[in-house]
């Protein structure tokens, strides 16, 4: 009997599109939101960071034999007992894109904090409506280096954390808070009231970031692609600042802009030591 046959969970594409479970397959990531439903990971950084979070719950766990080697070399508990696969057969659970390394898992979503439980110090994130999980894990990744506190970002249009954003983020996921509300402009202003200095970040800005007094506890507010801010998240900042580029392009993709506006912000308030 084959792999298939005796795991009907590793079946035929054809047959596993009627009846998987969503956050499978595609973009890994652009569906709708359900708080019950598995986190996705793959992916060497991904997996073995999940492992090590002793905050996530793993579900299931999926290992090529020379994964699941490489685990037991380097003495990494799998927290559950894997069942051991051919690659192919994790290519036709995630799609021909997807660079998994020989490791997938299903586990639960992580617990996300509330705003009046984020520290008073350092550096937060705030993303209005960031919705390409690429730069969404470019940015936790970016956050994980800079040791932000957490990342506040709506519950709808956000990217599911999961799939594609996970693999994006290199275990970031384990490190950096999720912080999920309903109202982003409510969050700012809680923000505001709990002392956050909440700059904005737009290329029609009054001062350049790097002229900015800053201040912590400070919260960072980026804006979608394309779009920029909304209307009422500039309003709600305190500051709406740019960022001056000396070249010709002068707009940087938001997760590159995301990382300079960290390293100016880290670097003013002392934080590079």
């Amino acid at each position: 009997m084959s792999a298939k046959e005796r795991n009907p969970r590793f079946q035929r594409r054809d047959d596993r599109d009627r009846g998987r479970p969503q956050g499978f397959g595609g973009r890994h990531g652009a569906r709708e939101r359900d708080p019950d439903g598995p986190a996705i990971l793959y992916g060497w950084h991904t997996v073995t960071a999940a492992l090590a979070n002793p905050e996530r719950r793993i579900r299931k766990l999926w290992l090529t034999e020379n994964a699941a080697r490489k685990l037991a070399d380097e003495n990494i508990d799998t927290k559950v007992a894997p069942e051991i696969v051919r690659p192919g057969e994790i290519d036709q659970r995630l799609g021909p894109d997807a660079v998994h390394q020989g490791m997938l898992a299903e586990a639960d979503p992580l617990d996300s904090p509330r705003i009046d439980t984020l520290p008073q110090d350092g550096i937060v994130l705030v993303l209005d409506q960031i919705t390409d999980p690429h730069n969404v894990g470019a940015i936790l990744r970016s956050a994980a280096a800079f040791a932000v506190k957490a990342i506040v970002t709506t519950a709808r249009h956000s990217p599911e954390a999961t799939g594609v954003l996970a693999k994006s983020a290199s275990g970031a996921l384990e490190l950096v808070p999720l912080v999920l509300v309903t109202n982003l402009s409510r969050a700012l202003a809680e923000l505001n009231d709990r002392g956050f200095l909440t700059v904005g970040l737009d290329s029609e800005g009054s001062a350049d970031l790097a002229a900015v007094e800053l201040r912590e506890p400070l919260a960072l507010v980026l804006g979608a692609e394309g779009k920029g801010l909304r209307q009422l998240t500039r309003e709600t900042c305190n500051v709406v600042a740019r960022l001056d580029m000396p070249g010709a392009i002068k707009s940087l993709n938001v997760s590159n802009a995301a990382a300079l506006a960290l390293y100016i912000g880290a670097s003013r308030l002392g934080l590079m030591r």
